[in-house]
């Protein structure tokens, strides 16, 4: 197995330790989680590069990687509804997408068709990756000590990571449900033909 694949299967395992360290308390597991999130979001970034670069795309990394993204992220947002931390619908909102679009490609595959990830689709991944740090950072940093406190609550209005984990939470979201609704409408044609 190349080293693409590996990076792509140990996502998988990265979302099982993140879970855990997520919703088991122990002490910092705020910040384990975090530090496991921003780990697996980076071999995310690698697995593709790696692949592209040493001309080592296959069909193992075609179908499981962006599996392994959905997973990773769908994942995390349903754990924050668990948490009280972003509203059940808007989780909705994501995963519905990411459902819709999968399906979607796999209806593409059945007609020998390989659909290539959009603009939007590549703005609404990193939104959804910014927004999930920002809720795991304004989760663990009152544990950080007066330094925490210091660098991410000094702003006249409030919290600063307050207001911005709030605004990443919207743009996920509204970027989602863009993405979505332009994809599968370029794509019509697919899916019209065999209504």
């Amino acid at each position: 197995m190349n080293l693409p694949n590996q990076l792509t299967l140990s996502r998988f395992a990265a979302t099982g330790l993140f879970l855990a360290a997520l919703l088991i308390p122990f002490p910092f597991h705020e910040t384990a989680a975090l530090l496991l999130f921003a780990v697996a979001s980076i071999t995310d970034y690698f697995d593709g590069a790696i692949a592209r670069r040493r001309g080592l795309i296959t069909n193992f990394g075609i179908l499981m990687d962006p599996l392994a993204d959905k997973i990773l992220v769908c994942s995390a947002f349903i754990a924050f509804v668990e948490l009280g931390r972003i509203a059940s619908w808007m989780v909705i909102v994501i995963v519905a997408r990411e459902l819709t679009i999968t399906g979607l490609r796999l209806l593409a595959a059945s007609k020998s068709l390989v659909l290539a990830a959009e603009r939007f689709g590549k703005h609404k991944t990193i939104s959804q990756i910014v927004c999930i740090l920002a809720i795991l950072v304004s989760m663990a940093y009152p544990t950080w000590g007066s330094w925490g406190h210091v660098v991410f609550e000094f702003s006249i209005g409030g919290p600063w990571i307050d207001w911005f984990t709030a605004g990443s939470v919207w743009a996920a979201v509204g970027l989602t449900f863009w993405s979505g609704t332009v994809y599968l409408w370029k794509n019509r044609s697919i899916y019209l033909q065999d209504m």
